[in-house]
């Protein structure tokens, strides 16, 4: 994680909130820090010197590096600070890493309340150009990434970007055939509502904003987690939490229920549905009804979980309700089970050369655990080798040939989970190396000699395969166990550790929350690490997303690739003789495939767009330019939809590949 930390660090269940067209003006407080951020900073500070995995040093390369990195996360775009703004911040270059050691955060709140100074007055000014007429005859053109550009130095220059971007708004709506009312009120909403949002920013967030901005300094993965987001974070790691089972959203002052979850207590009620607005909350039978209205979604999140057992009392509006009645819907709290991040299986029967094969593909979208019941002894305990071992019992009751581990967009998650993992498809041995601060490197090795899958495997990998999922599908690979399928993954090899920071010190009896930070970092059994560089698959297809921009490698502040001595081991398998041919059959059915050459379009076309920065503000060229586009993409569906014909599902052209490659790899 790294600027996504400024979305507000909310987690698991919520949804990008939506707020009221609200003509009354929004007043913004001056944020200011707590008793406990003082001695937060200070101890994060300590924390990153003592415990990282570099050591960080608290010097004034660091304070220059804290200074730069806090001011691109607020303004990434360079659309809200001025040039007078960032010489008055220089004089702050070289007394951060000073105001570490004193625990002084006031400098973060003094940049932080000008910045939402000028995000409040460019709110004002949009509306105010709302109510003119743009000359769309001209020939001008807006700047849309400003990343590389000098900031404005003055006023006039503030007014002239805003003028385009608020004209470039315009000119988009208006050529979709919005009148001017229409686009007037829609965009009109979007700024009142980011300023809605804004009103809602706590001084925690503030500080949050600025303790990521020193941790992402050591490296991406080291973060501050406050109360709310570690408890967030705790929940997604355990693939459990306990509450109603429902998903909300914001919908302008009302917080809405976007799904109920399968088999949650909200489901299970049958008196809340999707799209019932929830207006008040109580607990227990006699506790007092809080109204919720206009409430930020975290608070009514909080507000609404609870443990197991526990009574909630809810005041609904239902989707359908007349006259906007609302009533009370009572609800026992549980353990809710969120399926969605669970490992998932199906079969594909495949016909080649007069013989059918059938194939089973385990989708795994994380590596979890659920370690609070693991500690309690529950032995129903949810793990990822737990599921998928299930999962290959019951595939290979069906009688599959080949199995196909999906990994796509598996961000990773623990490490034991990984190792035991990859125990179902070796005998004995070790799986990765983990080297600490101090340089001492311990293998984590699986111990059991029994094997749940001896048959041809492909593990199926792209850009956003990272840690866990790495250290698997290398495991895989150096064992010679399974061919590798896909895109070269992200390039996570680090080690995190989370700190409870209540154990350090106490502050006013607050809870302060957790950091996570880098303490080591992982190694194949090969000897190469997995950081920066990746997995690279043994038949790999081209990646959509540029490495330079999604991945490890996007990072200013990533840890470096490199190499320890190998393990000892034995490899496992016969892969290895086998991938010439079959990368040479796979280079054959990509030169015919039309899928194939799709990808390779549309990976023409991203680089294109990104490569585009100026966009015209003439309203004849833009139409010009977006009549076009929309002709090569009917183009384009027209041709995709032929490939469909007679099959059925969607293309998914790497997994079918993948299909192919294991009938090859089996001689079929």
């Amino acid at each position: 994680m790294n600027k996504s930390v400024f979305a507000g660090l909310i987690g698991l269940m919520f949804s990008v909130p939506v707020f009221a067209n609200d003509s009354t003006k929004i007043v913004l407080k001056t944020l200011a820090s707590e008793s406990q951020h003082p001695v937060l900073y200070q101890l994060v500070g300590q924390i990153l010197n003592s415990y990282h995995y570099k050591k960080i040093k608290i010097d004034d390369k660091l304070s220059s590096d804290l200074l730069d990195n806090y001011i691109e996360n607020l303004d990434p775009g360079k659309v809200y600070f001025l040039k007078e703004d960032i010489d008055k911040f220089e004089k702050y270059r070289n007394q951060l890493d000073d105001d570490i050691l004193k625990g002084d955060v006031q400098k973060a709140f003094e940049i932080y309340n000008i910045y939402q100074a000028h995000l409040e007055d460019r709110i004002y000014y949009t509306l105010d150009l709302l109510k003119q007429d743009f000359d769309f005859t001209q020939n001008d053109s807006f700047e849309a990434r400003r990343e590389k550009t000098e900031w404005v130095k003055n006023y006039r220059e503030y007014d002239q970007l805003w003028y385009k971007k608020t004209k470039s708004e315009v000119l988009q709506l208006k050529a979709d055939g919005k009148d001017k009312k229409t686009y007037t009120d829609i965009i009109t909403k979007r700024y009142r509502n980011l300023l809605k949002q804004l009103s809602k920013t706590k001084n925690e967030d503030v500080f949050s904003y600025f303790a990521n901005s020193l941790t992402e300094i050591a490296d991406p993965h080291s973060n501050y987690l406050s109360p709310r987001a570690a408890e967030d974070f705790n929940q997604s790691m355990s693939l459990s939490l306990e509450g109603i089972g429902a998903t909300l959203q914001t919908d302008n002052e009302f917080t809405k229920i976007r799904e109920t979850i399968k088999g949650g207590p909200a489901e299970k009620s049958k008196q809340l549905f999707a799209n019932d607005k929830i207006i008040a909350v109580g607990q227990g039978k006699e506790g007092e009804m809080v109204n919720i209205l206009d409430w930020r979604i975290d608070d009514v999140v909080a507000l609404i979980r609870g443990k197991k057992g526990t009574l909630v009392r809810l005041e609904v509006i239902s989707h359908d309700a007349i006259n906007k009645k609302s009533k009370i819907v009572e609800i026992i709290r549980d353990k809710i089970v969120l399926e969605d991040q669970s490992a998932k299986s199906n079969i594909k029967s495949i016909e080649r050369n007069g013989k059918k094969e059938k194939i089973g593909t385990i989708m795994l979208p994380s590596f979890y655990l659920d370690v609070a019941a693991l500690q309690r002894g529950d032995a129903n305990y949810k793990s990822t080798t737990r599921d998928v071992k299930k999962l290959i019992l019951q595939l290979k009751d069906s009688n599959i040939t080949s199995l196909i581990i999906d990994l796509r967009n598996n961000g990773g998650g623990s490490l034991p989970e990984a190792v035991e993992l990859t125990g179902l498809f070796i005998k004995k041995g070790p799986v990765v190396q983990v080297r600490d601060a101090f340089g001492i490197t311990k293998g984590e090795e699986d111990d059991n000699e029994s094997v749940t899958w001896e048959g041809p495997l492909a593990v199926l990998v792209n850009r956003f395969s990272a840690s866990a999922s790495e250290i698997f599908a290398a495991a895989i690979q150096d064992y010679n166990r399974g061919v590798i399928v896909g895109e070269r993954t992200y390039g996570k090899g680090t080690v995190q550790n989370l700190f409870d920071l209540n154990q350090f010190v106490m502050v006013d009896g607050k809870k302060l929350g957790q950091i996570k930070i880098t303490i080591a970092k992982f190694y194949r059994i090969s000897g190469g690490s997995t950081q920066f560089k990746g997995v690279v698959p043994d038949i790999e297809f081209p990646g959509i997303y540029d490495d330079k921009e999604y991945g490890e490698a996007a990072s200013k502040f990533a840890l470096p690739y490199d190499e320890i001595k190998q393990m000892t081991y034995n490899e496992q398998g016969h892969t290895k003789s086998a991938l010439p041919g079959l990368k040479k059959k796979h280079e054959q059915r990509m030169k015919n495939s039309l899928e194939y050459s799709f990808l390779l379009e549309d990976i023409d076309a991203m680089k294109k767009a990104k490569a585009k920065n100026f966009y015209t503000l003439n309203e004849e060229k833009y139409k010009t330019e977006v009549a076009m586009a929309d002709q090569q993409k009917k183009l384009r569906e027209a041709a995709k939809a032929k490939l469909k014909e007679g099959k059925t599902g969607e293309p998914n052209l790497i997994l079918d590949e993948t299909y192919q490659i294991l009938m090859d790899l089996e001689g079929k």
